[in-house]
Parts: structure tokens; C-alpha cells; sequence
């Protein structure tokens, strides 16, 4: 796993609860010193692009105790398709959407599924349950992200794990081969 091979840190936003957080901390992800809970006291997204000082002192704080991290992930949830991160508060974002939204959803576009460097698509177990057809949600993609990579996963079952992982280690982590070069150099020998 990424936390066994690298030095993470994660930062949560959520209204009025640090529920996010809480989750993290009791499912064991990381240590509960490297997770910090943001309470932006209104709608998440604003802390991640209008006025992200919340999450930069949360940035500083973090990196106070933990001064050699790898990476640090900064969530903001919902469903608000028109959430991005302020360039200056990330890097690279990978922005997360679900099937049981309905194949449109690339479709209607914003910021996050246009624009983010990398777009999830979660819970593809899901589609025949809610009528969503994962191959309109692929073309749809393909038009609205142009060149910008997607990838459909099933993080219940790991289902395209893997991608996301070696997409974060050659893209932001620049940490050798990937899963996918291997696969590329077995297929050319």
C-alpha cells in the first residue's frame, strides 16, 4: 500500500463535523497525527478555492510535524460539479465521481471532471443497478477531458486500484515504473 512505501498526510474539509477525518483516523488509514479535519463552517469547496487559508494553515500545521512527507492528499467531498482546487493550494487534482450519479455526469462537465488531472469514476458495480451504461460514460469523458486521463474503479473491491496508484507514483511522486510500463514491456517483447 501507498502508506507502508511513502511518508502521507491527509487533510479533510467538512462543514460542521470532522466526520471525514474521524473515519480515516478509525479505519487506521494513517496515523491519526497525519490526518488534520478541516471545519470550514460552510460549503466545503469554498475552503479549496475562493479562501483556502484554512486548509494552508492546516498544510503548515501538518508539515510542522511531519516536515519530510511524500504527499499530502486533500479532500474536499460532495457532489458539487462545479468544485475545483485553487492552484495555488494543489498540485495535481484527482477529482472522484459516482456512477450511482447517472451516465450523464461527465457530461454536464465542470471543473472538476474537465479540468482535474485525473477523474475517477467510482463504484462501476453499481451501473446496471441504476441504469448507468459505463461505456456513454466513457465516451463522454473522452469528449469533455479531451487528452486528460479517466479510469473507472470499484475501490470496495480494488477494482482499478492499481491505475490510480501508478498514475499518482509516475505523475506526482516521479517513483519509477509503474504496473502500466511493465505491462507495455511485456506486450512489446
Amino acid at each position: 500500500t501507498m502508506r507502508d512505501r511513502y511518508r502521507l498526510g491527509v487533510i479533510t474539509n467538512d462543514i460542521f463535523t470532522r466526520e471525514d477525518m474521524e473515519f480515516l483516523v478509525r479505519s487506521q488509514a494513517l496515523p491519526p497525527d497525519r490526518i488534520i479535519g478541516v471545519q470550514t463552517g460552510g460549503c466545503p469547496h469554498t475552503a479549496i478555492r475562493e479562501d483556502a487559508s484554512m486548509n494552508f494553515d492546516a498544510l503548515d500545521e501538518l508539515t510542522a510535524r511531519h516536515p519530510a512527507l511524500d504527499i499530502v492528499f486533500l479532500e474536499s467531498g460532495g457532489d458539487n460539479l462545479a468544485a475545483s482546487f485553487s492552484p495555488e493550494l494543489v498540485d495535481a487534482s484527482i477529482y472522484v465521481i459516482d456512477v450511482s450519479g447517472g451516465d450523464k455526469i461527465p457530461r454536464k462537465g465542470g471543473p472538476g471532471v474537465t479540468r482535474s488531472d485525473l477523474l475517477v469514476i467510482n463504484k462501476i458495480d453499481l451501473a446496471p443497478h441504476v441504469g448507468a451504461a459505463l461505456d456513454i460514460m466513457a465516451r463522454d469523458s473522452k469528449t469533455m477531458r479531451g487528452e486528460r486521463p479517466f479510469v473507472f474503479t470499484n475501490l470496495k473491491t480494488g477494482a482499478g486500484l492499481a491505475e490510480v496508484i501508478d498514475w499518482i507514483r509516475k505523475e506526482l511522486l516521479y517513483d519509477g515504473p509503474t504496473a502500466e510500463d511493465a505491462e507495455d514491456a511485456e506486450a512489446q517483447s
